[in-house]
């Protein structure tokens, strides 16, 4: 069981004893305060304004008591506070001693007709309360003692005194009652302080618990109130959004501070809740979410929890499921394909060195060797899926690196560097496996040199810094047509080509080796040309 503790500050001023919890020595302090203030108001009444009979049979001896009834509440209080004695031996001579002073009271204002008698119920139904009821009739007969023996003395030694003993046996039978009353509302009192108790530690456990299982959900959660206010967070909203961007956990951080965008679509949900979002890329972790608006007590106005969905998430799943399909499908194509394709190919290269009479057979010869090779190919790109769980992913200087892939490339495809126009700021890094981008970039320069007019700067490259620190684009130019609007849905898919001797998978491969190192590929239709874009992460410059 998960339990909090909580402490008050009368709970600092008050150290716990063992045996008594603190509100019990609160309770006998507040007591002595009442005793306090009803000793200095008798003796205001009787010696400043004359406005009663008490003390009129000795008003010598009613003042003098009344006075050391006050100071023996002061003298008490000191003593609560320094806990010298048990709680119980404080409350028994505490009240004994009330009990004591108000009967001498009581003889020194004439006998019970005073009226003083009633203070005795106040004290015992208070000590009642203070002791739980487990005191209350001891006090109570105690009590009751107290006033008989006070009649009997004041018969004996009052002159033409009459006993009011039925006066006081009415009076002792309300301090038992008192008493007893007293005894069952503690025991109420008790039952329903413990059920609160027991009530407010579930209530902080399942708060605590709610807790601890937001902070363990592999989705981001944010509690915003109707002010824009993030009340309540995990870790995993604050890795999807940037932690450094968010406040202490102590402030209230603002939504629209720390992530503008998310600010807007619940700005855009709360005019229209029915409306339905695409994915977000949040620009502090470039990573792509799912957003969902759940309204607290059913009022979009009022607070709002959102969930944010990591969408690697699903899809690193995803692609768990379709690298293991791949690797035994890799693993068939490579067994029941190449094999037959190397014994095709060398018996072709054998045919075609032979004596032919009919003149159509090197035609066929070459084209079984053409296909041969294709096929070869497919094998290879399909086999190249398996390198992209295997990311490396390191920090690439990119006015380095791209300028030395330009002569690799045009070294290979025999082509002039002179078609290509970089645009790569100085000493800026980004952060990629360094095999897969150099395949990526591979991939799209010989999709651009394909379709460009392959003239002088038909190719561009350009690395620009995005807002946020840690993105960067890289984009791919060319000026060619471009790729056809009914063309786009399909871009991305495997085995989707238009060129007669393609395979299909470069820009498949090329997306997926993207996605491997955190990273999107997409194709960017509002602009002249082919535009493919590469949104990464940026590394720290270098100095």
């Amino acid at each position: 069981m998960i339990t909090i503790s909580t402490q008050s500050e009368q709970d600092k001023l008050w150290p716990s004893e063992s045996g008594y919890p603190d509100q019990f020595w609160r309770s006998l302090f507040y007591f002595n305060v009442y005793r306090i203030a009803v000793g200095s108001g008798l003796i205001t009444i009787t010696s400043v304004f004359h406005l009663t009979s008490f003390g009129v049979y000795n008003s010598a001896l009613f003042l003098q008591t009344t006075i050391g009834y006050v100071l023996f509440s002061i003298v008490s209080i000191f003593i609560v506070k320094k806990r010298s004695l048990d709680f119980d031996s404080q409350l028994i001579l505490q009240v004994n001693l009330d009990i004591l002073f108000i009967c001498v009271m009581i003889y020194a204002s004439g006998g019970i007709q005073s009226g003083l008698g009633v203070l005795l119920m106040v004290s015992l139904a208070g000590a009642g309360l203070i002791s739980r009821g487990h005191l209350a009739l001891f006090f109570a007969s105690f009590a009751t003692i107290g006033v008989l023996l006070e009649e009997t003395y004041a018969l004996l030694y009052i002159p033409g005194y009459t006993g009011q003993y039925t006066h006081a046996g009415l009076l002792s039978m309300g301090y038992f009652a008192v008493a007893w009353l007293a005894h069952q509302l503690a025991t109420y009192a008790l039952a329903s302080e413990q059920l609160a108790s027991e009530r407010g530690s579930d209530l902080a456990n399942m708060a605590q618990v709610n807790q601890l299982v937001i902070q363990d959900l592999q989705e981001g959660i944010l509690v915003v109130n109707k002010d824009g206010d993030i009340k309540q967070r995990n870790a995993y909203a604050e890795k999807l959004i940037g932690v450094q961007l968010l406040a202490d956990k102590n402030e209230h951080a603002n939504l629209a501070d720390n992530a503008p965008v998310l600010a807007a679509r619940l700005a855009t949900w709360r005019e229209d809740t029915n409306t339905i979002f695409d994915l977000l890329r949040l620009p502090g972790s470039n990573i792509v979410v799912r957003t969902r608006f759940v309204p607290i007590e059913g009022n979009s106005r009022s607070g709002v929890v959102i969930f944010l969905e990591d969408m690697s998430r699903i899809q690193a799943q995803v692609q768990q499921l379709k690298l293991a399909a791949l690797g035994r499908l890799t693993a068939n194509i490579a067994h029941e394909i190449r094999n037959p394709l190397s014994s095709i190919s060398h018996a072709a290269e054998l045919l075609e060195e032979e004596e032919h009479t009919n003149p159509s057979h090197p035609r066929l010869i070459r084209i079984i060797c053409d296909n041969t090779q294709r096929l070869n190919k497919i094998v290879q790109d399909v086999l190249q899926l398996n390198r992209r769980d295997m990311t490396q992913t390191e920090t690439i200087n990119t006015s380095e690196f791209i300028p030395t892939f330009i002569n690799d490339f045009c070294l290979s495809e025999k082509i002039n560097t002179e078609i290509f126009k970089l645009e790569i700021p100085e000493s800026h890094t980004i952060i990629f496996d360094h095999g897969h981008l150099n395949q990526v970039l591979w991939n799209l320069c010989r999709n651009a040199w394909r379709h460009c007019q392959q003239q002088e700067q038909s190719i561009r490259i350009k690395l620009t810094k995005q807002e946020e620190e840690n993105t960067a684009c890289l984009d791919v130019f060319d000026d060619g047509p471009g790729v056809a609007p009914q063309q786009l849905k399909k871009l991305f898919e495997p085995f989707f080509t238009t060129a007669a001797s393609g395979t299909g998978l470069g820009l498949y491969i090329a997306k997926e080796m993207c996605e491997a190192n955190q990273a999107s590929l997409e194709y960017i239709k509002d602009t002249v040309g082919g535009h493919f874009r590469i949104l990464c992460k940026s590394g720290l410059k270098n100095v």
